[in-house]
């Protein structure tokens, strides 16, 4: 988690394969839909496994403690659910348009669509979910 979190400015200018997946938002109560990703191998979440899989992820309302120069609103829980069970949680950076701007250097994902991409290294699979302009990056380690 902390490590997949260590840059956005580096994470946001590797080199990647890109996997653009539609997605639905719902709201779920305590935790709100952000749509449906395929996970194209096990992954760890918060050192959790994941395997290989579609999940559902939601965007709960817990945020972690900011991590030197961030602020809690740039910083959300979400959980990947499969099954109707919580799967594994992890943080997910939470960037608004303007902010999105300072960093990216790929194409992200159209507003109500998600991509799936596994970064320069084969070290982490990046989910990055663009839900009416706000982006969710989320940065989990590749392993089993």
């Amino acid at each position: 988690m902390r490590q997949g979190l260590a840059s956005v400015c580096a994470v946001a200018v590797a080199v990647a394969l890109a996997q653009p997946v539609a997605i639905a938002a719902q709201g779920t109560g305590t935790a709100q839909s952000l749509g449906t990703v395929r996970l194209s191998r096990a992954v760890k979440a918060n050192g959790e496994t994941l395997a290989a899989g579609t999940y559902t992820v939601r965007l709960t309302t817990e945020s972690p403690k900011p991590a030197v120069g961030q602020t809690q609103a740039e910083m959300r829980w979400v959980e990947f659910v499969q099954g109707g069970q919580v799967r594994g949680r992890e943080v997910a950076t939470v960037l608004t348009p303007a902010e999105l701007q300072k960093v990216q250097e790929s194409k992200g994902p159209a507003s109500g669509s998600a991509k799936v991409e596994m970064l320069k290294g084969n070290e982490y699979l990046r989910v990055w979910i663009n839900r009416g302009g706000t982006h969710y990056l989320v940065h989990l380690a590749v392993g089993p």
